[in-house]
């Protein structure tokens, strides 16, 4: 399976928009199919380095692209850093995550440009995918972990998996995320 036309379509119109505002990637389920696993989605996430002051501008922008936003709650959006946009040609959601300090600059920092037919993505790595899925938790974030590491574990960096979700482990007061990894070691 293939990223659709539609979302090729989305995911080039916020490469004409993004690198204006800051570094960012491509993550999500558009990320693990075009890493090669198979997966339905409607959806393209993207995180996106945006400095606080040009928030308003950034979505100018964007509205100039064609994605409305489809949520102006500042509380939602300073609660969750989501901003929630729909590319109005496609109908396709975005969300664009306004990326935090730590987890998310070291995810930055590993982008890997891919081609997408005509443009050049950056795309979270795959080891940091398979993290992100682990950390989501959710029964399909789980599937796309497990797809990942399928497709790609021989040439996967297990040990700093590993050393990551046990930071975020301590970091979280939680003791759940270094089994499952193991358990998609184990298990695939």
């Amino acid at each position: 399976m293939s990223i659709t036309p539609a979302a090729v379509e989305v995911i080039r119109a916020l490469s004409a928009v993004l690198p204006r505002f800051g570094p960012w990637y491509l993550f999500g389920a558009q990320a693990v199919i075009a890493f090669g696993v198979p997966r339905l989605s409607a959806d393209v996430d993207v995180t996106l380095r945006l400095a606080p002051e040009s928030r308003h501008a950034f979505i100018d922008d964007m509205k100039a692209a064609a994605f409305e936003l489809r949520a102006g709650d500042a509380e939602l959006v300073r609660l969750t850093s989501v901003l929630p946009f729909v590319h109005s040609p496609t109908g396709m959601p975005v969300d664009v995550v306004l990326a935090g300090s730590g987890l998310e600059d070291e995810f930055l920092q590993r982008a890997r440009p891919i081609r997408l037919e005509d443009v050049q993505v950056p795309t979270i790595d795959p080891e940091d995918l398979v993290i992100a899925k682990i950390l989501a938790g959710r029964p399909k974030d789980l599937d796309d972990a497990r797809g990942l590491w399928r497709i790609h574990g021989a040439r996967l960096d297990a040990v700093r998996i590993r050393r990551v979700l046990q930071l975020l482990e301590d970091a979280l007061a939680q003791n759940d995320l270094v089994p499952v990894f193991e358990e998609i070691q184990r298990h695939v």
